[in-house]
């Protein structure tokens, strides 16, 4: 039994203080003191760890104030903090061991839209992508562009001066913002704007926005010239403290707002952005070229830049392969084929786009001809190309791209390609000379690593494999980062081209040099001077002891080679996250996370679970607890009448007595173990997976809840409920009796068994019994005119209408349909995490499927999370014990034998639409066009419906504790969508979507297979 985890870092007394007192002053946001909240934003996209005191989640601007104000008084002068978006930095820019103020749970609304002046004011929480969202019925959008556009906040661009792909025609954030809502330490506030210098003299008042604005003019004023010498004109100019633009060329206006863009934080909290936007293009191309090594992509991709393309991306070999291996790949893979005989080493994505579509494809032509006279003679490399002229393609291909990211952080092995020197921006012309050498430095300590970037802006991302849990590698880091350092300064460059600064800004004084260094220093102490925003990063005040963060700072590695290396590759699903921070997927009609998306809560993510879990594994192992060890005794030991009885003790102390595992396990309990992270993450952080360890291990301590026995056992009780279905009915269904099994059990809704039952509809008919001797006495030729249905709990039991009706179909299309006897899948023991009793399942009935299959006789089930289970969970549990058979989903089994199959009957001539189960479309990504192709062969219409998740999730929604929860998933795509539906021609492949759908919307969807008939 594990001991309770009593370790979570204390709160010093000060910010205990300042906290009690703001929730007292009126602040009308959430205040989380909670370790694993704390723990939940101590990471980013980077490979630092700082653990905050506490995160607060402002709700309006004057909350923003009241936390500057109370901060202001002087015993809380120590009190420091960091903004906080989407947490997708790459250099660790809003961690901060001071307090969090993360702005994307409530601030997050339009403000205003001016479609006629061209503006938009938001709040600095909202998505980029939510924005654009906003933006497109009215035919404009953000056009700054960055990977992490689904998650990121305009908050987050702004305080990076974020950019990506387009930044050679759409510039910058900076270039985009009109203006900027800033609170300040003290908790003035200022509204940006650009002013004449007259103006700014005449300001009298003593606050801290008014100093900042006459300090910061003063600088930018006298040290004109040095400015401008010292930065280079890049595309991608200086992130951070943009003195340089802050002025206009003839120094008659200055805005403080360049200042702010880029600042990190580090001087204002921005709560609101005013922004220009801009009108989408009438017409877009996009030509994929291929080349046979990734140098001839870089040194050809000037060439493309000249011919006046909009933007020029390119990605190497190894990212491609990654993608290949991804679930993201199914989207592109006929938009980017292979070129035959020819291997392809490196890709440039070349976008044409403007208003004038004869211009835009008089482009396109002229390349296309140069490209086809390289191709026939591999000149520059080239040995193919692809055009691609409709939106949707051109969508999927740069989200390909922009998932490249988080790929490379999928490679297999302990060093993982990670970024701490990967902005890195250089002259154009430069690009391909100075990746030669940056890849010799790369290749001379023997690292492998990927590339991919902007090669028109002269900024390519170069990520080198690295293991964070070595500190000779860790070390390793720091002198690789000093050597690039110097190596962008060789060639003209910035070491900070869009990603910003964070923990590598320990490099500021040395490229800015003393006396500029000194002059951002004078800027800070203006807007901050007793250093309480962000401390640490871009810079100190001026006349302040304080120091600057470094390269070498703490990181996640630090924590995780705390965990033996054995158990790290036992729970690498959970080690081997990253912080992309996918999960935090705005698109709500993305099956990921849909616990996240409700909540906003980090650490209902994978990526807040996978660090729990790693907290929770550090802190068993300096307990000298091993979980392998723990978890092969809950395997073969049963416990004992004391373990028993400890449990209901412990149980009863929760209240009383801390432990971390409850925090651990609150974050587990929320998950509707949907399995969408398992595929859709870049890195495949599996949660369902640790999750069942996580509760396995738990459950040995404390008691588990009547539920989960229910909910495990239910397989066992439903054949023999069968035998009786109008009493258990009829006994469940008084309000009294709903009622008392919420009270006692914590279970609602309780569906109704089938009536008839499926047996009594088959009762002396079709289909046939079965008999494994007589089908084995079968020749081959017979038992191909057979098909052997697998039976699953939830489809069998509450929803028969649909086995029998796949047995109709089987029947019309000429099979022999044969039901197997019911076997228990196991599923709901393994997701409540009765593993010892699942694994017992699991052996019992792969067994019995492995001997079935044994016939060359398709076994086919119809519910995707059942069916797909016996791939995943029980490969996993048994590994090479499984066996050799295959379940196969209704439309994987009718696909491959179209050719077999005639007409129906009469075509219908109204189109069906169908909603996919999110098990389904993440471990089968073709599903739905398999069943739209299905569908187009018998003569029917299908649409697919891009939706989440339901929200019901096997028996989540029938959970008491978790009914809102499942509710909210519901209303977010499912109940828009069947709102502007005909009700009665919506179709869901799940039994969980569609009983949620008859729960809460009372429509009764079909399976796709009963349209067919």
């Amino acid at each position: 039994m594990i001991p309770a985890l009593p370790y979570q870092s204390a709160i010093d007394s000060h910010t205990l203080d300042y906290l009690d007192q703001l929730a007292q002053s009126g602040f009308t946001g959430d205040i989380e003191k909670q370790y694993a909240s704390r723990l939940a934003v101590a990471t980013d996209n980077s490979v630092y760890q700082q653990l905050p005191q506490a995160v607060i989640h402002p709700k309006s601007t004057n909350d923003v104030i009241l936390i500057g104000q109370l901060a202001a008084k002087p015993q809380f002068l120590s009190v420091t903090f960091s903004a906080r978006g989407g947490g997708t930095g790459t250099n660790g820019q809003s961690l901060t061991p001071g307090i969090i103020v993360d702005l994307s749970r409530h601030m997050n609304q339009l403000v205003e839209l001016n479609v006629e002046q061209g503006w938009v004011r938001v709040q600095s929480g909202m998505v980029k992508d939510q924005l654009n969202d906003i933006l497109r019925p009215h035919g404009y959008f953000f056009s700054p562009d960055l990977s992490t556009s689904n998650r990121a906040t305009i908050g987050g661009m702004v305080n990076t001066d974020a950019s990506g792909q387009g930044s050679l025609k759409y510039g910058k954030t900076s270039d985009h913002v009109l203006s900027l809502e800033a609170v300040f330490a003290d908790g003035s506030v200022l509204q940006t704007q650009p002013h004449a210098i007259d103006d700014i003299e005449q300001l009298n008042d003593s606050s801290l926005a008014t100093q900042a604005l006459k300090v910061t003019e003063q600088v930018c004023r006298h040290n004109r010239q040095q400015i401008l010498d010292k930065f280079p004109p890049l595309n991608r100019f200086l992130t951070g403290y943009d003195l340089k633009n802050a002025y206009d060329n003839d120094l008659t206006q200055f805005d403080i707002t360049r200042v702010l863009c880029g600042a990190e934080g580090s001087l204002a909290f921005i709560t609101e952005a005013k922004l220009n936007i801009t009108p989408i293009p009438k017409a877009r191309v996009l030509l994929n070229i291929k080349y046979n090594s990734f140098d001839s992509a870089l040194r050809n991709a000037p060439f493309m830049v000249e011919a006046n393309a909009l933007s020029v991306e390119t990605i190497d070999s190894k990212v491609l392969n990654l993608a290949r291996a991804d679930i993201v790949w199914h989207s592109v893979n006929d938009l980017i084929s292979d070129v035959p005989g020819k291997e392809m080493q490196g890709i440039n994505m070349v976008e044409f786009a403007g208003d004038n579509v004869e211009q835009v494809n008089q482009q396109v032509s002229t390349l296309v001809e140069q490209l086809e006279q390289m191709q026939q003679t591999e000149a520059c490399g080239v040995i193919g190309y692809q055009r691609c002229d409709d939106i949707a393609s051109i969508g999927r291909i740069y989200n390909m791209r922009k998932k490249a990211v988080g790929l490379l952080g999928a490679t297999k092995g302990s060093a993982k390609p990670i970024a701490f020197a990967e902005d890195t921006c250089v002259p154009p012309e430069n690009l391909a000379d100075f990746i030669v050498e940056f890849r010799q430095l790369l290749d001379s300590k023997e690292l492998h690593y990927g590339m991919f970037g902007h090669v028109d802006a002269g900024v390519l991302h170069v990520r080198p494999a690295l293991d964070m849990c070595d500190p000779l590698q860790e070390k390793l880091m720091h002198e690789v980062s000093d050597d690039v350092v110097a190596l962008v300064a060789k060639y003209g460059g910035l070491m900070w081209g869009e990603h910003g600064k964070g923990f590598r800004s320990e490099y500021s004084p040395a490229f800015f040099g003393e006396a500029l260094f000194t002059e951002l220093r004078r800027v800070k102490a203006s807007f901050d001077p007793d250093n309480k925003m962000n401390p640490g990063k871009i810079c100190t005040p001026l006349h302040s002891d304080a120091t600057l963060v470094k390269v070498s700072d703490t990181k996640r590695g630090f924590y995780d080679r705390q965990i033996p290396i054995e158990v790290r590759d036992s729970f690498n699903q959970a080690m081997e996250c990253n912080g992309n921070g996918l999960c935090f997927n705005y698109d709500l009609d993305s099956p990921m996370c849909p616990s996240m998306k409700v909540t906003a809560d980090r650490r209902h993510s994978p990526k807040g679970r996978a660090g729990l879990v790693r907290e929770w594994l550090r802190q068993l192992a300096e307990q000298g607890v091993d979980p392998i060890e723990l978890e092969q005794q809950l395997l073969t030991k049963r416990p004992s009448i004391k373990q028993i009885i400890d449990r209901i003790k412990n149980s009863y102390n929760k209240k009383k007595e801390y432990d971390y595992s409850h925090e651990v396990y609150e974050a587990m309990n929320g998950c509707l173990a949907c399995k969408a992270c398992a595929s859709q993450c870049p890195i495949k952080v599996d949660v369902p997976n640790f999750r069942s360890r996580f509760l396995n291990i738990y459950y040995d301590r404390y008691q588990r809840p009547a539920k989960d026995y229910l909910v495990g056992n239910i397989e066992t009780m439903l054949p023999l409920m069968a035998k009786m279905p109008a009493v258990i009915n009829a006994v469940m269904t008084p309000r009294w009796v709903q009622n008392l099994t919420k009270l006692a059990i914590g279970y609602v809704d309780t569906p109704a068994l089938s009536m008839p039952t499926l047996n009594e509809r088959f009762a002396g008919q079709h289909p046939a019994k079965f008999d494994l001797e007589w089908l084995k006495a079968l020749s081959d030729s017979e038992r191909n005119s057979y098909v052997l249905i697998v039976q699953d709990p939830f489809t069998s039991f509450y929803d028969a209408d649909v086995v029998a009706d796949f047995v109709l179909l089987a029947q019309n299309l000429g099979k022999k349909p044969i039901l197997l006897p019911f076997k228990p899948n196991g599923k709901a023991q393994h997701v409540k995490g009765f593993l010892k009793a699942f694994a017992k399942t699991a052996s019992s009935t792969a067994e019995f499927l492995a001997e079935v299959a044994e016939l060359n006789i398709p076994l086919v089930g119809v519910d995707p999370a059942l069916v797909l289970c016996y791939r995943d969970e029980y490969k996993d549990a048994l590994g090479e014990q499984r066996g050799d058979f295959d379940v196969l989903l209704v439309h994987e089994w009718l696909l491959p034998r179209l050719q077999e199959f005639h007409s129906l009957g009469a075509q219908d001539l109204k189109p069906w639409y169908l909603f996919g189960h999110c098990t389904e479309k993440t471990m089968l990504p073709n599903s739905e066009k398999e069943w739209g192709a299905i569908f187009t062969h018998f003569g029917i219409a299908l649409q697919t419906i891009p939706v989440g998740c339901c929200g019901m999730a096997g028996t989540f929604g029938h959970e008491a504790d978790k009914l809102q929860t499942s509710k909210d998933i519901f209303s977010l795509s499912w109940q828009l969508n069947l709102d502007k539906l005909p009700k009665e021609r919506c179709l869901a492949t799940g039994y969980s979507c569609r009983s949620q759908a008859k729960r809460l919307d009372s429509t009764k969807m079909k399976h796709p297979l009963q349209a067919l008939l």
